[in-house]
């Protein structure tokens, strides 16, 4: 094969390889900087410029990328000394995970401190024993390089306000279940709350 790989092909290929000395020296040194820096930040360009540009990101105006933080591990059950006052089945605390991924917890606690702009995805960039960092990659809705862009147009819709507080963005979808075909998948689309009304409904048509 003569095909010649370009830039972003080999940023890929680096960071497949993350246990590589290269990234391992990298990443260590990144975990120590965004340590010290402020829970949610403004970054001044993506760390991984091939993963933001796959998932839409374009350097022009209009885009913007913000880094996270999220706290590691599972999701203690918020009660009083260990007293959750219900039946035995519902008694657990400690070992319980919470239904969706750090990705989407990242995508929205950005998306509520950036109110005026658009989550449009995600990425990892980094972790260590306390946190995972991620970027996100935000769109502002009143920019005009934006509303005349006939590819990215359909974000300034109303209907697309804080689709990451709603399941809409990659993350919330894999929660949601929607990235699976066939079987195990029948009371997942169009979503889990329609289906139960649909088969939770009596329909009484006139003639019927």
């Amino acid at each position: 094969n003569n095909q010649k790989m370009g830039a972003y092909k080999y940023l890929q290929e680096i960071w497949r390889k993350k246990q590589s000395d290269v990234l391992r020296f990298l990443l260590r040194i990144r975990a120590w900087e965004l340590r010290h820096l402020p829970r949610v930040h403004r970054a001044t360009r993506p760390t991984r410029p091939d993963k933001a540009r796959r998932l839409g990101y374009k350097a022009k105006q209009g885009f913007v990328i913000y880094r996270t933080r999220v706290r590691r591990g599972g999701r203690k059950r918020p009660v009083p000394k260990g007293r959750t006052d219900g039946k035995p089945v519902n008694q657990g605390v400690k070992f319980l995970k919470f239904n969706r991924n750090l990705r989407s917890v990242a995508e929205e606690r950005v998306g509520g401190v950036c109110g005026n702009l658009r989550v449009l995805n995600s990425y990892w960039i980094n972790q260590d024993a306390v946190f995972k960092y991620f970027e996100v990659i935000l769109v502002d809705p009143s920019h005009n390089a934006i509303r005349n862009d006939p590819r990215m147009q359909w974000i300034t819709q109303p209907v697309h306000k804080h689709r990451e507080k709603r399941g809409l963005t990659s993350a919330g979808r894999k929660s949601r279940g929607l990235y699976k075909k066939g079987t195990g998948t029948k009371k997942l689309r169009p979503s889990r709350r329609s289906v139960w009304r649909r088969l939770n409904t009596t329909s009484l048509r006139r003639y019927r």
